[in-house]
C-alpha cells in the first residue's frame, strides 16, 4: 500500500461539477484531493481488506441476531423500549438493508483493524462508488495510471442489484436533511440507481414528511411513504415529535430497523467478547469512568456519534486529544488505540463498503488528526501490482 503524489487534472473541478459533485470542496477546504492516490496490490485488496470486510460483515449479522432477542444486549446499546419490538420485527420479517461501510486500519502489512461500522447513514458513497472510478478511467487515458491499474470498486453494481433484489411495488421516497450537500447528493445518486433498477423514485426532504390521520407516514403531496429511505439516522428519529408512529406505521424503512443495533459502537466490545484475538477487531469494552481500562493507551467513543465528534484519545491513561459535540448521554464504549498508519504526514482510514451483504468496494479518507471527521479529505485508490 503506497501512497503516490499526482498532479491532478487540470479541470478536475469542472468535471466534478459537470457530473453534479459540487462539495469537492466543504467550508472552503478541499475535500476531493486528487494530487495523490493509494495504490494497493490485489492481494493487498482480497486478502487485506475485501476478505475481512466480508468476514466481519457474517460476523456482525451473527451478533444482530443474538442482540435482538435479549433485553439486556438492547438495554446495553440504549435502545429506546418505544422501538425494541420494532427491531425484533424488522429483523424477523428480514427486512432488506441497502448498505453499510466498515471504517479499518490497514498499511497493507499487519491485518487490518476495525475502528467501527458505519451501518445505518454512511456518506462518501458517491465519490466511492462513481467519481473515483471516473477518476481512474481518465487517469489510464492521459496516462498517469498505466493501462492495466484498476480498482477495488462494484458499488454501483451491486446497489442497482440490490434494489432490484427489494421488491419494491409501487414507488420509493428517498429523503434527506435540507441543510446538508452532501446528503441531498448522496440521495440524488442512490435514487439515480433505483430507477436504474426499474424503481419509481421520488426525492423529498425528511423535514416535510408528515403523517396522516390514520398514523401513517406521507409525502408533502400526501402520498403514503410504503418505502423510505432515509438518510437520517435511527437515533435522531428516536427523538422527533413523530416517533411514537414509526413503530405502527407501515412504512419499510432503508435502513431497517434493526440496523439500529449494528450502527451502534455498542457492537465492538459484543464482537471482542464473542471473537476475542480476532485479528481484525480490536480490544474493546463498554466504557465505565469510575474503572481502570484494560490498557493503557486507548480511546473512548460514545455509543451513539457522528463524524468524528466526541472522541477522546488516551495515552498512558492521559487525555491527549478531545473532538467536540453533542453526543455520549446513552455512554461510551473503549477501544485499544490503533493509530492509522501514517503517510507522509496522512492518516488514512480504509472504508469498505458493504452493499446487499457482500463486500464491493474502497474509499480512503485521510487526516494529519487522529481522528476521520466530515472535513477529512477523500483521496482515491488503485489496484497496480
Amino acid at each position: 500500500m503506497r501512497r503516490i503524489p499526482l498532479v491532478p487534472r487540470p479541470d478536475w473541478q469542472k468535471i466534478a461539477e459537470d457530473n453534479g459533485f459540487f462539495f469537492h470542496h466543504i467550508d472552503g477546504e478541499i475535500y476531493w484531493d486528487e494530487s495523490a492516490c493509494y495504490a494497493l496490490t490485489l492481494e493487498e485488496i482480497e486478502t487485506g481488506l475485501e476478505d475481512p470486510a466480508q468476514e466481519l460483515a457474517d460476523m456482525c449479522l451473527d451478533l444482530a441476531a443474538e442482540v435482538v432477542n435479549s433485553e439486556e444486549l438492547l438495554d446495553a446499546l440504549a435502545i429506546p423500549p418505544l422501538f425494541r419490538d420494532m427491531v425484533r420485527d424488522s429483523w424477523q420479517r428480514n427486512e432488506p438493508s441497502l448498505y453499510g461501510r466498515f471504517d479499518l486500519a490497514y498499511d497493507g502489512h499487519g491485518p487490518a483493524k476495525l475502528y467501527e461500522y458505519n451501518a445505518d447513514t454512511p456518506t462518501a458513497l458517491y465519490e466511492a462508488a462513481y467519481f473515483q472510478w471516473l477518476w481512474l478511467e481518465d487517469r489510464i487515458r492521459d496516462g498517469a495510471l498505466p493501462q492495466d491499474a484498476d480498482q477495488f470498486n462494484s458499488i454501483h453494481e451491486r446497489l442497482v442489484e440490490s434494489f432490484v433484489g427489494f421488491g419494491v411495488s409501487g414507488p420509493m421516497h428517498f429523503a434527506s436533511m435540507k441543510d446538508s450537500e452532501e446528503d441531498r447528493a448522496t440521495v440524488e445518486y442512490l435514487l439515480d440507481c433505483a430507477r436504474q433498477a426499474g424503481i419509481d423514485g421520488r426525492q423529498i426532504y425528511m423535514e416535510d414528511i408528515g403523517a396522516d390521520s390514520q398514523g401513517l407516514l406521507v409525502d408533502p403531496d400526501d402520498r403514503a411513504i410504503h418505502w423510505l429511505f432515509k438518510l437520517y439516522p435511527w437515533e435522531l428519529m428516536w427523538n422527533d415529535e413523530y416517533a411514537p408512529l414509526l413503530p405502527k406505521c407501515d412504512t419499510t424503512f432503508v435502513e431497517p430497523a434493526w440496523k439500529m443495533v449494528l450502527s451502534n459502537k455498542g457492537i465492538l466490545p459484543l464482537l471482542w467478547e464473542r471473537h476475542p484475538g480476532h485479528p481484525n477487531l480490536l480490544p474493546a469494552w463498554f466504557h465505565d469512568m469510575t474503572k481502570a481500562p484494560p490498557v493503557s493507551d486507548y480511546v473512548v467513543k460514545p455509543l451513539l456519534s457522528r463524524e468524528g465528534a466526541n472522541i477522546y484519545v488516551f495515552r498512558d491513561h492521559r487525555q491527549v486529544f478531545a473532538a467536540d459535540g453533542r453526543y455520549g448521554k446513552e455512554g461510551y464504549v473503549g477501544q485499544q488505540l490503533c493509530p492509522p498508519p501514517y503517510v507522509d504526514g496522512q492518516g488514512p482510514v480504509c472504508g469498505v463498503w458493504i452493499v446487499g451483504g457482500k463486500s464491493c468496494g474502497l474509499g480512503i479518507r485521510e487526516d494529519q488528526s487522529p481522528i476521520t471527521s466530515n472535513l477529512s479529505r477523500f483521496i482515491p485508490h488503485c489496484i497496480m501490482e
